[in-house]
């Protein structure tokens, strides 16, 4: 029964993550699209100026380029892992759970990597609400990926018990 259980907590955090890493996705990818068409142009003198970052973002400040570049990866990385999670929860057997814990890991510590610009970007001051929702869902996003984590390696251990 207890396995059965962590099988639903796995599912529902699966779904939840997936949320909030298409959320991401999507915010991610407009503020991509807005740096692309309102960044930087070099004029005809082809002079950089001085304080030049390749990653401009003309919304937020100076930390915005690396938090949405972060940001992006996580997501990519955090919506694969849901498809090797969805695997594992659909087969629950000790074959498929090192693939998905490995995967889970690394978007997890992407996740942390993004949300440790998010705390730079916050404390370098003004940025838009789209950048403060993704900051936030950044924020649950390291927790939810964490007891996700937890839940598969918890049903894992109670499994292998004689």
């Amino acid at each position: 029964m207890v396995n059965g259980d962590m099988k639903n907590v796995a599912s529902l955090l699966l779904l939840l993550n997936f949320c909030m890493y298409a959320i991401i996705l999507g915010i991610g990818g407009w503020a991509m699209n807005r740096a692309i068409d309102y960044g930087f142009i070099i004029g005809p003198e082809l002079k950089l100026p001085a304080h030049f970052s390749p990653i401009y973002f003309p919304m937020g400040n100076a930390a915005t380029g690396f938090f949405v570049t972060f940001a992006l990866l996580a997501g990519v990385v955090g919506a694969a892992s849901v498809i090797a999670g969805i695997n594992h929860v659909c087969t629950w057997t000790a074959e498929s759970l090192p693939s998905t814990a490995s995967v889970a890991a690394i978007a997890w510590t992407l996740t942390l990597l993004a949300m440790g610009f998010t705390c730079k970007e916050i404390e370098h001051g003004p940025r838009n609400a789209r950048l403060r929702t993704m900051e936030a869902f950044l924020f649950i996003l390291s927790v939810t990926q964490l007891f996700y984590i937890a839940a598969i390696h918890g049903a894992a251990s109670i499994t292998r018990r004689p």
